[in-house]
């Protein structure tokens, strides 16, 4: 940063979880590039607690309060996701720009009425999508750009997690209308955007989910196959049944398989770069990976979303960039609830899983989700 250039000026929405273990430490970890300035969240003691661990010297228990008090250059939107699009609205009409917490929106429509607020030249909003700003995926999809690796053919992406009955006593999770899905939403979303992001546009998906182990409203589990507009397949699944944690994606090239399985983020350690049989050059093959480790987290995003405001340029992860994620999303859960393939081009207004990923009809969208009693007992 030029040493002209004054620390961009934050303020944070939501003091929980997340706030305290991802994006606190990674404001602080920016240095002098920012200031927090102010911290708010509906529990005043939450509040406290969090800005008296981060040394903000600001509290509120009110949004609007806040931005009308200090002005932020930056608001970073960490509510559960019911409360996003309120939020990350309000900061943009504040002339703030905004980071907010996966997932974006809990439906097309609220994101393209986020969109709407948006000015040429900034303010804009971007989503947390930290595992596309790692040094390993950075080169992949250069790689994949020049066509070093031949065509990209088939692909798998796992997001293959636990969360037991206690993860989902929190009010809004496990709840169409609070949290918008289950595990292809709140969970899979990261992989799947990794993915997306070196793959490009989808075209058709078909998918099919379940309610098998957890007192939820929405899926505890699914599967789908991706058809790529490149022609690329991909199998997903999306899971928070399973005991032995991982997220797992495969890249399979003409030229090449590129591998990488971790949990919750990566560094280069956790990739794996397999020549094709047929590819012999030992100098081409040792200059896939890349020399520097940069892992995938909320700073190395932050980073660049920071370079994007200093020169006021939409920011990865943002617009219809950040969108197609959520199409993809909103794709498997009409395929899912109606039994056929979906494609991209059916995600418009007038399609009601556009406005909720269940259709509008909670009652029918468990139905299809959960066993039957017949099944249940065979």
């Amino acid at each position: 940063m030029p040493a002209s250039s004054p620390p961009i000026r934050v303020a944070v929405i939501g003091a929980g979880g997340i706030a305290k273990a991802c994006h606190l430490p990674a404001l602080a970890a920016a240095g002098d590039e920012v200031e927090i300035v102010a911290l708010c969240d509906v529990d005043p003691a939450r509040t406290r607690e969090a800005a008296d661990a981060f040394g903000v010297p600001a509290r509120h228990t009110d949004p609007g309060e806040m931005l009308a008090a200090h002005h932020p250059d930056l608001v970073v939107v960490a509510t559960p996701p019911v409360a996003h699009r309120a939020a990350v609205t309000a900061s943009l009409d504040a002339g703030a720009w905004v980071w907010c917490e996966k997932p974006p929106t809990l439906s097309l429509a609220e994101y393209d009425e986020i969109a709407a607020h948006e000015r040429d030249g900034g303010p804009y909003a971007s989503y947390v999508f930290q595992h596309r700003f790692g040094s390993a995926a950075r080169r992949l999809r250069r790689h994949i750009g020049d066509g070093e690796l031949g065509a990209p053919l088939v692909a798998v992406c796992n997001t293959l997690w636990y969360r037991g009955h206690d993860y989902f006593e929190v009010p809004w999770r496990g709840k169409w209308e609070t949290e918008g899905g289950g595990p292809t939403m709140g969970h899979g979303i990261h992989q799947m955007d990794l993915m997306l992001s070196l793959l490009g546009d989808w075209s058709e998906v078909t998918a099919v989910a379940a309610t098998l182990g957890r007192r939820v409203e929405t899926e505890d589990v699914s599967f789908a196959i991706v058809r790529f507009a490149s022609g690329a397949v991909s199998s997903v699944v999306n899971s928070v049944l399973s005991p032995r944690e991982t997220s797992y994606l495969r890249f399979d090239f003409a030229d090449a398989t590129v591998e990488v399985e971790h949990l919750y983020g990566y560094d280069n350690a956790d990739w794996r770069w397999t020549p094709a049989p047929h590819v012999t050059d030992q100098d081409r093959i040792a200059g896939w990976a890349p020399q520097e480790n940069t892992p995938s987290s909320h700073r190395a995003q932050l980073a660049a979303l920071l370079a994007a405001m200093r020169a006021g340029e939409r920011p990865q992860a943002g617009g219809a960039d950040g969108r197609r994620v959520m199409e993809l999303i909103t794709g498997m859960y009409q395929s899912a609830l109606t039994g056929r393939p979906v494609s991209r081009a059916e995600l418009v207004p007038a399609n009601p899983f556009y406005h909720a990923l269940n259709g509008g009809d909670p009652r029918a969208a468990a139905a299809r989700l959960r066993p039957s009693e017949e099944s249940t007992h065979a």
